[in-house]
């Protein structure tokens, strides 16, 4: 009788471990999965889910919000059959203006930087180290930080006359005389430069992707993809492939800092990021 106890008390406790596990690994799994929607309808990374989703806007149509701000959704694939949906905000630089906040001290969740900035759209700059600081050049309202990469990489940035560029490092390095900068994020690899992909080293691993681009009328573009879909070479090419007219384009933090916010009139679409951010890329109607 003490024997069919105790085996009695030992299989509940198991069943009750075995059940504290899973509802542990569901909570973890849940803090893993990035948020995505259009216009507060989430979605998934499949076209026929997001066309089917009630309220949800059709692949491949660029939607106008505020004057200069424009967000279109596209289905990629790659050679190997993955794919996502991603969000593409395209702005006209007339209509905005840019700005790179950066705290350290206090990193933020990208839903948590959009209502800091209360901006028109926002999303994550460039790399950071274990103690959030920038790995590269940042300039914030006219203030520097940090140091900047040695001919390689690129550079979005805004001078002192409200001009915005992006440009690679390799063809035209940082120059702390002459560059009069009161806005810039640096980060790598570039990906497009003249409308063809770069050449650069880089693992086979997929992974969340953010970029920032210019296509050929001058236009600024932020670019998400929120799943596991791409590597990198993927990404550059189907991002040399596209429609978008794209010029040149710069990799971002991907991975878990992978986040894209914008709110545009009745236009709006949310990635958040999965890590807290020092530094995002802020847009603003002028």
């Amino acid at each position: 009788m003490l024997l069919l106890k105790t085996l009695y008390v030992k299989k509940h406790f198991i069943q009750l471990c075995l059940l504290l596990c899973l509802v542990a690994w569901s909570l973890l799994s849940c803090a893993l999965v990035p948020s995505v929607s259009i216009n507060g309808t989430p979605i998934a990374s499949s076209p026929t889910n997001v066309a089917g989703s009630q309220g949800t806007p059709q692949m491949n149509i660029w939607y106008k919000g505020t004057p200069g701000v424009e967000v279109r959704y596209e289905n990629w694939k790659s050679p190997g059959d993955n794919e996502d949906t991603i969000t593409i905000v395209r702005f006209d630089l007339r209509y905005v203006k840019l700005s790179v906040a950066y705290q350290p001290s206090d990193p933020l969740l990208m839903s948590e930087w959009m209502q800091k900035e209360h901006a028109t759209a926002i999303i994550n700059g460039g790399y950071f180290d274990e103690q959030d600081n920038a790995t590269a050049l940042i300039v914030s309202d006219g203030q520097a930080f940090g140091s900047s990469y040695n001919r390689f990489g690129g550079m979005l940035s805004v001078d002192t006359h409200g001009s915005t560029t992006l440009r690679s490092l390799h063809d035209q390095p940082y120059d702390p005389n002459n560059d009069q900068l009161q806005q810039a994020t640096q980060s790598s690899p570039m990906l497009i430069l003249n409308g063809k992909a770069t050449q650069f080293n880089a693992n086979a691993a997929s992974s969340r992707r953010s970029v920032v681009a210019m296509d050929k009328q001058g236009r600024l573009l932020f670019i998400a993809s929120p799943n596991l879909a791409f590597s990198l070479g993927e990404f550059a090419d189907l991002l040399a492939a596209s429609d978008l007219s794209i010029d040149r384009a710069l990799n971002l933090d991907g991975g878990a800092s992978t986040g894209l916010y914008m709110k545009a009139d009745n236009q709006q679409a949310s990635i958040d990021s999965i890590a807290k951010l020092p530094i995002v890329i802020v847009v603003k109607g002028k």
